[in-house]
């Protein structure tokens, strides 16, 4: 359990305050691997590199698709980013439960993580595969955290949001960890009625990339929580067709992914490369223009493979 502020925000702030006058490619309008060693305290450079990346390339993807993109990327170790709407609102849908769950390991010890917790039927709602079949029995926190983020139950999403006191104390707390711009008002499943304009449960890809940056990468969380949320990341169970789809063969990924109204479909990841390199944390949210607009992957895929070739070589 650990309350001191997080310095993986710090440095990001540094980094995008020293290279302020230079217009990233934001110029648009606004079974899986075991953990890997990579150190839980990794840190950005005090200063950021543009990322060849023509932002053409992404207008292009939405065009084809008939989608909104937002992507927020960040080497760790260069401190070099691949932005586009970086800073533009969607709704985060579930890729709330990974940081929800880093909230969650934050505020607990090991003994409150173990103890059970009693399961009813008033706890289940729609999608909740892991938590239904526990109705009647007991869960941990630690197994409705496993619940969340690995297959997304959101029944076990909504234990965590109980836990953290509901939607408004959590937004606090990410106020606490620095993060000024994810709002936090509903849960499970209604944070999914999401619509452009409405900034309920919405946050950009700076900000989910970053908070998760600080979470699972910086000193938000002690080492062993930090590899707790790490564990659940790589072992997530519903990413294997977005993010992990582009990654460089060799790359370890651990991410959370979200689906919600007007088509959104969201992943925010982080992607370690083989050897001793440092990672690279990603968001990427979309959503249609239409409340019928389905989710599709491919976007996100397609998205994904223009961070890697931009930021896999060093």
């Amino acid at each position: 359990m650990n309350s001191h502020p997080t310095g993986i925000r710090r440095l990001l702030s540094a980094a995008i305050a020293s290279f302020a006058a230079v217009v990233l490619v934001s110029c648009a309008p606004s079974g899986a691997p075991e953990p890997t060693s990579a150190s839980p305290t990794s840190t950005v450079p005090a200063t950021s590199t543009p990322a060849p990346v023509d932002p053409a390339r992404f207008t292009a993807l939405e065009e084809r698709f008939d989608v909104v993109v937002g992507v927020y990327a960040i080497d760790t170790g260069s401190g070099r980013t691949v932005e586009y709407r970086p800073d533009d609102r969607f709704g985060f849908a579930s890729t709330i439960k990974a940081i929800a769950a880093g909230l969650v390991f934050s505020t607990t010890t090991d003994e409150q993580l173990d103890a059970p917790i009693a399961v009813t039927s008033d706890d289940l709602v729609p999608y909740s595969p892991v938590i239904e079949q526990r109705v009647g029995g007991t869960v941990s926190l630690l197994e409705a955290a496993d619940a969340a983020v690995r297959f997304s139950d959101n029944a076990a999403a909504n234990l965590l949001f109980r836990h953290l006191g509901g939607p408004e104390a959590m937004e606090t707390m990410l106020r606490d960890v620095g993060d000024t711009t994810t709002n936090a008002d509903r849960i499970e499943p209604e944070l999914n009625d999401v619509s452009p304009g409405d900034d309920r449960d919405t946050s950009t890809p700076r900000a989910m990339a970053t908070t998760l940056a600080d979470l699972a990468l910086g000193d938000a969380l002690d080492v062993d929580d930090e590899a707790r949320l790490i564990d659940l990341l790589q072992r997530n169970t519903t990413g294997d067709a977005l993010i992990r789809a582009a990654a460089p063969e060799g790359w370890t990924i651990g991410d959370k992914t979200g689906s919600a109204a007007f088509g959104t479909r969201n992943d925010i990841a982080i992607a370690w490369p083989p050897g001793d390199r440092e990672p690279i944390v990603i968001a990427i949210l979309t959503r249609g223009h239409d409340v019928d607009a389905e989710p599709i992957d491919e976007v996100l895929a397609e998205a994904a493979a223009l961070v890697f070739d931009s930021l896999s070589s060093r």
